[in-house]
């Protein structure tokens, strides 16, 4: 696995981590973005992989879509329905990535940044962290059904109308990521995490992050159904223990 221009890939352990590097702040490029949906697909498919840790190099995350090449990325007819197609499905590479995904948000994650953060299964961050929409001040929308995940009514409007940015200790506080460190223990705590995750059956864990994303928005009823219909599918497989 290897052509990637600004993306860094490592695997260790049954753990893939994956360093968003588009300097100088991890601007969501086309590159970068295609470069994540392939990545993430790839890892869907690879046994030895059984969790997958995304972080940035340096001290952003990703702060947003990349503004300088908008234009050309979205240039010519359908060429905004088509950019539009793509960065969305990067979110949800993440999202149905068959492997766990663990979010160590080392700096600012803003707009399209937020949206990749929101999309990954667990989620930590450092001092250094927050989390943020600013596109009201260059007149456009980012990923504001992404921050709803996260956040509720009146603090996702409060960021998206105002652009105002959440930091760390206050994302832990409010119990939206696992754990705030200091910058330097952040991804030897992602890392531990996913250790811990890399070490159950890869059958069940697969398969718990399926059912999560289909009974997200299932009634109560019809979601633990499911659960029970998946836990049988385990229990046929061999993957139940006593």
């Amino acid at each position: 696995m290897d052509g990637f221009s600004q993306l860094q890939l490592h695997v260790q352990d049954h753990i893939a981590t994956l360093t968003l590097d588009n300097p100088p702040v991890n601007a969501l490029s086309r590159d970068l973005n295609d470069e994540l949906t392939r990545a993430l697909d790839m890892l869907s498919d690879v046994d030895d992989v059984r969790v997958v840790v995304l972080t940035g190099a340096g001290k952003v995350f990703c702060a947003g879509a990349d503004l300088k090449r908008r234009a050309e990325n979205t240039a010519g007819l359908g060429g905004l329905i088509a950019h539009s197609r793509r960065t969305r499905e990067c979110f949800h590479a993440i999202r149905e990535c068959a492997k766990p995904v663990i979010a160590a948000i080392n700096g600012p994650a803003l707009g399209a940044g937020l949206a990749i953060a929101a999309s990954c299964d667990i989620l930590l961050a450092c001092d250094n962290t927050v989390l943020g929409l600013p596109e009201i001040d260059v007149g456009a929308m980012g990923g504001g059904r992404h921050a709803m995940r996260l956040f509720g009514h009146s603090r996702t409007r409060r960021m998206m109308l105002t652009g105002e940015r959440v930091p760390g200790p206050e994302l832990y506080r409010l119990g939206i990521v696992e754990a705030c460190t200091a910058p330097g223990e952040l991804l030897p705590a992602a890392l531990a995490m996913a250790a811990t995750i890399a070490s159950k059956r890869p059958a069940a864990t697969r398969l718990a992050k399926h059912t999560l994303n289909t009974i997200e928005d299932m009634s109560l009823r019809d979601g633990y159904r499911y659960e029970q219909d998946m836990t049988a599918v385990l229990a046929k497989g061999g993957d139940v223990r006593a």
